[in-house]
């Protein structure tokens, strides 16, 4: 049984708990499929008159923002150490290559990184904690995260659901292929961060051997 066919069987009340819970947890800096969970509730809000999309992306964004700001709270009294205790953690996650990756997009960008990073499945995960431990001024970090919660969540919610409107006919035979383009998705921006994340550690790795080297 697939997400979706899942989650046919759950009252509407608890699916706009469920997607408000598991992407909240997610933008807290806990791993888990928000962005599949979302796109399922959409398609299935589409197909169903008793899932109101509204209220749907409400929950989403409200679960987006809320999950972001515990980050920033966190992120801001644990600091660096916090980051160490989750790569001990979850180090497929929060590598050393990884955050380096992400700090270095957050000095560059600043608030930006964490506004496109609501986008990208792996920075969606850590952008808030790290941005508490990068201690982004909060002004910045709400901005950014009211703006990202709503666009990506609201956003997803809206296009999944007028995309399975249109092609509902298509979509009750084929309602897995939703699941599968966002797998995609979400895969390929993985596989782009991974690779930069693999890149800033080779460099970590060369910066620290360079002073030993230099001391021998």
């Amino acid at each position: 049984m697939d997400v979706q066919h899942w989650l046919e069987t759950v009252p509407a009340v608890s699916i706009y708990a469920l997607v408000a819970l598991v992407i909240g947890l997610e933008s807290l800096g806990i791993p888990l499929p928000g962005e599949i969970i979302l796109i399922s509730a959409a398609l299935l809000s589409s197909q169903h008159s008793g899932i109101n999309p509204v209220i749907l992306g409400a929950c989403a964004s409200i679960g987006a923002i809320v999950g972001d700001s515990i980050g920033y709270a966190i992120g801001r009294k644990g600091g660096r150490p916090l980051l160490a205790w989750l790569g001990a953690k979850f180090p497929r996650h929060f590598s050393e290559g990884h955050v380096a990756t992400a700090e270095r997009s957050f000095q560059k960008w600043g608030m930006w990184a964490l506004f496109f990073g609501r986008f990208i499945a792996l920075l969606r995960i850590f952008a808030g904690p790290l941005a508490g431990v990068l201690k982004m001024p909060y002004w910045k970090f709400l901005i950014a995260n009211v703006l990202g919660g709503i666009i990506w969540a609201g956003g997803t919610t809206a296009v999944i659901y007028y995309v399975g409107v249109v092609a509902e006919s298509w979509l009750k035979r084929f309602s897995w292929v939703g699941l599968v383009v966002a797998v995609l998705i979400g895969l390929a921006s993985m596989l782009i961060v991974k690779r930069r994340a693999k890149k800033a550690a080779v460099e970590i790795e060369t910066g620290e051997r360079e002073p030993v080297a230099a001391a021998e």
